[in-house]
């Protein structure tokens, strides 16, 4: 398609329409045939022969030559004439080919090329605007006069004709221009509105993709959470298998090497009594008795049970059955079976949500605190001291080495750690507000509003209503995990070695809010530069 500047190559200079025939001359200028020969023959007069374009003269008449290539473009561009998208308003005088406009005059109801705008009236009543290809849009439909005025009352474009006598007469009314600066500036005001009401959206829109993002980072955070203990989970299952069936291996060997051992014995028996009986034959069938009394090989004639059968070599290298079966050092199989417990616990932990949601933020309440209990400022430590505290009495301030937390769980999945010195004794657990300040009954465990882990010399116990129960672990890590699942009604308590270990868990029916508690005994014979001591770790 050809573009405005193309078609300004395409015209000729003399006629300003396309060209038609077109023919060039020496100089390289081409013309229209028609139009070139009219020029030429006004100039035979003369004797002197010139071009239009570059005013090269010549002695004698040039000769035309046919531009071919020229010829052809014109021909194609007849054939597919700019549409109205591409050329927009033509020039109304070019008839011969659409040449684009340059203005449009409001007088003349015309528009105009460059060329025609050059030799249009400079007259005051010829008013120029852009072009347009309905001019009657821009001139008043009664008084058919050019839109000069716009009256502010009515919101209309008017001629001075409205203006002066017609329905407009009277009326505020206001220069075009003027009109339209005015009407620009309240769009500009609505803009600079519209700009600030832009910017808040852009920062509302840039802080939910802020929340959007930390959602997903938290989506991913909560995925690993879920996924680590998983992956520690298979990680012991698998360990757990490799050991169980590494020792089923090994006892399946050593049995077999028994019953290997045996077989050879008793096979070499067999042959030893084999021979025996054949020697037994040959004397049973000699017929001189002489011979058979005179046998020196006596040694060999005693009874086979006196030397010791099958049986006594079954027991002595223990070929019993039931001693095959239990003696050898097999599967512990209260080991794998506790480790399975633990990795049941936790399973179900993790369904019910306790490592999904994170520690609980756990605070020590110094107003619950005995008077040989220093807290540290964290609220996070409870540590034994001989020196009195010298807090003041209430009623809810225990009497004895225990302290109770601030913050009370009525509901949800919680869990918090704790790590406790290397001293003999200590108690960790949960309790509810009820619970005696005074006596032996504000022991937690002692009582039935209380339940505590505890642990005494190398090993722990768990105590609920003065019920103990020992445990059968030594205990490997000062650091254990209390888990609580209000809703369910469990409290569970795991040492955290490698791998975690499951203690023991409670079920009860819980009827008040439970708040986390802690014992520090006095280290009774421990070296002094020892400190007895709970933290929370949580």
């Amino acid at each position: 398609m050809a573009s405005a500047a193309v078609r300004d190559e395409l015209l000729c200079s003399i006629c300003l329409s396309t060209y038609t025939d077109p023919v060039m001359l020496r100089c390289g200028h081409n013309f229209c045939r028609v139009c070139i020969h009219r020029v030429l023959d006004t100039q035979d007069e003369a004797g002197v022969y010139s071009c239009p374009e570059c005013r090269e003269e010549s002695q004698e008449r040039p000769a035309l030559m046919r531009n071919l290539a020229l010829r052809n473009i014109m021909e194609n561009f007849l054939i597919t004439p700019p549409t109205q998208t591409e050329a927009g308003i033509f020039c109304t005088y070019c008839v011969d080919s659409p040449v684009p406009a340059a203005k449009s005059c409001l007088m003349c109801e015309a528009s105009l090329c460059e060329k025609h705008l050059r030799v249009h009236s400079k007259s005051a009543e010829h008013v120029l605007c852009e072009p347009s290809a309905n001019l009657e849009n821009r001139k008043c439909s009664v008084h058919k006069k050019i839109l000069e005025y716009y009256c502010t009352e009515d919101a209309a474009c008017i001629c001075v004709s409205c203006s002066l006598a017609g329905e407009h007469r009277g009326h505020r009314v206001e220069m075009l221009d003027e009109a339209s600066e005015n009407k620009k500036e309240r769009l500009r005001n609505v803009l600079q509105k519209l700009t600030t009401r832009s910017r808040e959206t852009e920062k509302i829109v840039q802080n939910l993709e802020a929340r959007k993002k930390k959602a997903q980072e938290n989506a991913v955070e909560k995925s690993e959470r879920v996924t680590a203990p998983c992956r520690d989970i298979r990680r012991q299952l698998d360990d757990l298998e490799k050991r169980v069936l590494s020792e089923i291996s090994r006892q399946e060997k050593e049995e077999s090497l028994l019953f290997s051992t045996l077989i050879q014995k008793l096979e070499i028996q067999k042959a030893e009594l084999s021979r025996k009986m054949r020697h037994m034959e040959e004397l049973c069938n000699m017929t001189d008795p002489l011979t058979v009394l005179q046998e020196s090989d006596t040694g060999d004639l005693c009874d086979p049970e006196e030397e010791g059968g099958n049986e006594d070599t079954m027991e002595h290298d223990g070929g019993n059955e039931d001693t095959m079966e239990h003696d050898g050092d097999g599967p512990d199989v209260a080991v794998i079976s506790d480790t399975l417990r633990t990795l049941c616990d936790i399973v179900t932990d993790i369904r019910r949500g306790i490592y999904v949601e994170g520690p609980a933020d756990i605070l020590l309440d110094v107003s619950t605190a005995g008077n040989n209990i220093h807290i540290s400022d964290d609220l996070k430590t409870a540590t034994w001291t001989e020196e009195n505290q010298n807090r003041p009495e209430t009623a809810e301030r225990f009497q004895i080495y225990q302290v109770m937390s601030r913050r009370g769980f009525s509901s949800g999945r919680h869990y918090w750690d704790v790590e406790g010195s290397r001293l003999r004794w200590w108690r960790v657990g949960m309790c509810y507000p009820s619970i005696d300040r005074r006596g032996q009954q504000s022991y937690i465990g002692h009582n039935n509003k209380s339940w505590c882990l505890r642990k005494y010399n190398n090993q722990y116990s768990v105590r609920h209503d003065s019920k103990e129960i020992r445990l059968p672990h030594i205990i490997s890590s000062n650091r254990v995990r209390i888990c609580l699942d209000y809703g369910a009604g469990r409290l569970s308590f795991y040492e955290l070695c490698d791998p975690i270990r499951h203690l023991h868990t409670f079920t009860a029916s819980f009827t008040e809010p439970l708040h986390a508690v802690l014992r520090v005994d006095e280290p009774f014979r421990e070296p002094t530069d020892i400190i007895n001591s709970l933290r929370i770790c949580s």
